[in-house]
């Protein structure tokens, strides 16, 4: 069986699990190209309007492979860690994908529990049968691939710089370079290093959500807002670009917190969709790190 991985929404977070799980099955991996302007356009054109664009991106991805493979893998993730949900198109995207696009092969719809692997295992088994009614092949695919996502290193931490800035958003905009316009190059290209929230352990930011007045309901706010605290706390960082998705709802609650919390700390919103233009883009970049380094220098006059 031939299985399309589509190269959007969680793919840079979960592709070594993934990956692995299928081919130590026996399937054959059919990854779509790297995004790009035909899979954009595809992808607007496929979805709903009111849909953001990494959801429009990953419908052009399954759109480019669908009559290459026998299976599409569309993650249903639902929860990642307990009483925290992600963003809720997430939990419909199957069901967006069927309804968008035509002729399309099989696709995995089983919900992904992935906070213990007692919940996550159902997955598995549900997606395993398609290949075989060996339980005991699928939970060794499933233990294999879970010792492949444990061992994949993630994020960005850039040493050798003078200054430093904390780089904030979802995954799918992060490490997709044709969403991004090559934000991380740009930045190393003016002087300036990243750091993502992935670097910092899950427990440090635990501990720092605990200040809040309530826990957060998304993981996505507790990542994004836990890194930043610990990061200004320890002057990890010179600044913060939050790269967001226009239309975001997670967003919209994350930037207004941590807008709040460090006020005194130069933060840029930079909210990309597919009319972003590179060459504003640019100049708000540009102009961020001309005031970052002016503010810099001043103080330390």
């Amino acid at each position: 069986m031939k299985v399309g991985i589509p190269k959007g929404l969680l793919y840079y977070k979960y592709k070594p699990f993934f990956t692995t799980f299928f081919e130590e099955l026996g399937a054959e991996i059919i990854e779509s190209p790297d995004t790009n302007k035909e899979i954009l356009d595809l992808g607007v054109k496929l979805c709903t309007d009111e849909a953001c664009l990494p959801i429009k991106v990953f419908h052009g991805h399954v759109e480019k492979i669908k009559d290459k493979c026998d299976l599409i893998l569309v993650p249903r993730i639902m929860q990642v860690e307990k009483r925290e949900f992600i963003c809720p198109k997430f939990c419909g995207i199957p069901e967006m994908i069927e309804n968008n696009i035509k002729d399309l092969p099989l696709i995995t719809k089983a919900p992904i529990y992935s906070y213990s692997a007692d919940k996550f295992i159902n997955w598995a088994y549900e997606t395993g049968k398609l290949f075989t009614k060996s339980y005991v092949k699928i939970q060794k695919a499933f233990e294999d691939a879970l010792k492949e996502q444990n061992n994949f290193k993630e994020g960005i931490d850039h040493e050798g710089f003078q200054y430093k800035i904390a780089l904030i958003g979802h995954t799918y905009n992060i490490y997709d370079n044709f969403i991004n316009m090559n934000l991380v190059k740009k930045l190393n290209g003016f002087g300036i290093g990243v750091i993502t929230h992935e670097v910092v352990d899950d427990s440090v930011k635990h501990m720092e959500i605990k200040k809040l007045f309530k826990r957060p309901f998304w993981t996505f706010a507790r990542e994004y807002y836990g890194f930043a605290s610990y990061a200004v706390k320890n002057k990890l960082i010179d600044g913060i670009i939050y790269l967001s998705s226009f239309a975001c709802g997670i967003d919209s609650v994350i930037v207004e917190l941590l807008k709040l919390e460090f006020e005194d700390v130069p933060f840029l919103l930079l909210k990309i969709d597919e009319h972003t233009g590179e060459a504003g883009f640019d100049t708000r970049v540009e102009a961020f790190v001309d005031m970052l380094t002016r503010r810099k220098r001043g103080n330390l006059a």
